[in-house]
C-alpha cells in the first residue's frame, strides 16, 4: 500500500524561532520525493511533523486525505530510517527486520515468511543468521531499509540515510535505494543536503532554506532552471557574476558585469536597471569556439578527476571563474596562460541579485 502526503500551511515554532514556515505541498503515492537543503533548513523538522515526533505550530499534516492531528508516531502508516539506523547490535539480522512483527503479535511462522521475503527484497537472502555488527556499511543499510518495510508502511521517511557511508558505497546504494521503491512502489520521502542523491534518486525535489521551500521541481528542472539565486547556487556548482540589467528584451536580457556585457535567459522578466546575477554553470564555459559571451581570462591551478578537469580561472581584476573541461578535452592550459573563456546566452541565467 501507499499513500499521498500533504502539508497544508505546516509552520513549526520553538518559541520565537520559525523552523518551517508555511509550507504547503502535495507528494504523490509511490513518489520518491525528496527535501534538499542545508543544515538548520527545516527539512528534518518537516520530516518529525510527517512521522508524528512533532506537531505543527499551525497548519495539516495529512496522509492518505487523514488529517493526522493527535495520532502519535506508532499508529501513523509511516516507517523512519534514521542516520544512525538504530539497529539492534545484539539481535540477528533476521530478528532486526522481524522486530516490528513481533511487537504486533504476527505469528512466528508467518513472521519468517515475511523476513525471508524481505531478505531477498534487499539481497541479503543468505545473511539472515548474521549479527549486524558483522555486516557492512551498505548492508546495514539494507537491513534498516527491510526491517522499516516489514510493517508495511504506506510512506518510509529517510532523514540522511547514506551521510555515513563512504564516496563509493553512497553512489552505490543511491541505485539500491532507488530500486528498492520502485519494486516495493512505497512513498519514499528523503531528506538530504547533497545534490547529487537528490538529483540521482528523485521524482522530485524540494529545495529549502531558513524554513521555507524556494522550488519543487523534477531534477533537472530545478537545475537547469532555478528559480532564484540560492537555487542557483546551492544545486552543483556554478558562477555568479553580478551586475546590472542594460538591456531587457523579451526573454533575453544584457547584463552589465565586471566582465563586461553578458546575455542570457530572462525566466523572470528583469527590466533595464534592475539589479541581478548572470549564473553561468562550470560544464558550460569553453575554452575554444566562437560563443555569444567570452572574456579574456588567465589559468589558474586545476584538478584531474578521471571524467573531468576542474579548471580555475582569472577574469578582469578579481573575478574567479570555474571551468570543467570533459575529459575528451586534451588541451589543458597550463598555468599562467591566456586563455579566451565562452558560453552560449542559452546557457546563463539572469537572475534578481540576493545580497
Amino acid at each position: 500500500m501507499t499513500a499521498d502526503v500533504e502539508l497544508d500551511g505546516v509552520t513549526v515554532r520553538y518559541g520565537t524561532f520559525t523552523a518551517v514556515d508555511d509550507v504547503r505541498l502535495r507528494i504523490a503515492p509511490g513518489e520518491f520525493f525528496s527535501f534538499l537543503g542545508p543544515s538548520g533548513c527545516g527539512k528534518t523538522t518537516i520530516l518529525r511533523a510527517i512521522s508524528g515526533f512533532v506537531d505543527p505550530t499551525l497548519g495539516a499534516v495529512r496522509i492518505g486525505g487523514q488529517d493526522m492531528r493527535g495520532i502519535g508516531p506508532n499508529r501513523r502508516p509511516t516507517a523512519l530510517i534514521f542516520q544512525n539506523l538504530a539497529l539492534f547490535p545484539m539481535m540477528s539480522v533476521a530478528e532486526n527486520i522481524g522486530y516490528g512483527l513481533r511487537v504486533r503479535g504476527m505469528a512466528r511462522r508467518h513472521r519468517q515468511a515475511r523476513m525471508d521475503e524481505l531478505l531477498n527484497l534487499v539481497a541479503l537472502g543468505d545473511q539472515g543468521a548474521k549479527r549486524v555488527d558483522e555486516l557492512s556499511g551498505g548492508q546495514r543499510q539494507r537491513v534498516a531499509i527491510a526491517r522499516a518495510l516489514a510493517v508495511e508502511p504506506e510512506v518510509l521517511l529517510l532523514d540522511e540515510p547514506l551521510s555515513a557511508l563512504d564516496l563509493k558505497l553512497r553512489q552505490h546504494m543511491r541505485n539500491e535505494l532507488r530500486a528498492i521503491q520502485r519494486r516495493v512502489g512505497v512513498t519514499f520521502i528523503y531528506i538530504t543536503h547533497d545534490q547529487g542523491e537528490a538529483l540521482t534518486m528523485s521524482d522530485r525535489i524540494a529545495v529549502m532554506n531558513r524554513g521555507r521551500i524556494l522550488q519543487v521541481g523534477e531534477g533537472r528542472a530545478v537545475y537547469d532552471n532555478p528559480d532564484n539565486a540560492f537555487v542557483a547556487s546551492f544545486v552543483g556548482e556554478t558562477n555568479p557574476l553580478h551586475g546590472t540589467v542594460l538591456v531587457a528584451d523579451g526573454e533575453w536580457a544584457s547584463v552589465e558585469t565586471a566582465l563586461g556585457v553578458l546575455r542570457g535567459r530572462n525566466p523572470r522578466g528583469l527590466r533595464a536597471g534592475a539589479a541581478a546575477t548572470l549564473f553561468v554553470r562550470p560544464e558550460a564555459i569553453h575554452t575554444a569556439g566562437v560563443h555569444d559571451n567570452g572574456c579574456e581570462a588567465v589559468a589558474g591551478d586545476h584538478a584531474y578527476e578521471g571524467s573531468a578537469t576542474h579548471l580555475s580561472c582569472r577574469a578582469g581584476s578579481d573575478t574567479t571563474l570555474k571551468v570543467l573541461l570533459p575529459a575528451a578535452e586534451r588541451l589543458i592550459p597550463a598555468q599562467g596562460d591566456a586563455v579566451r573563456l565562452g558560453f552560449a546566452s542559452m546557457d546563463a541565467l539572469v537572475l534578481p541579485h540576493e545580497g
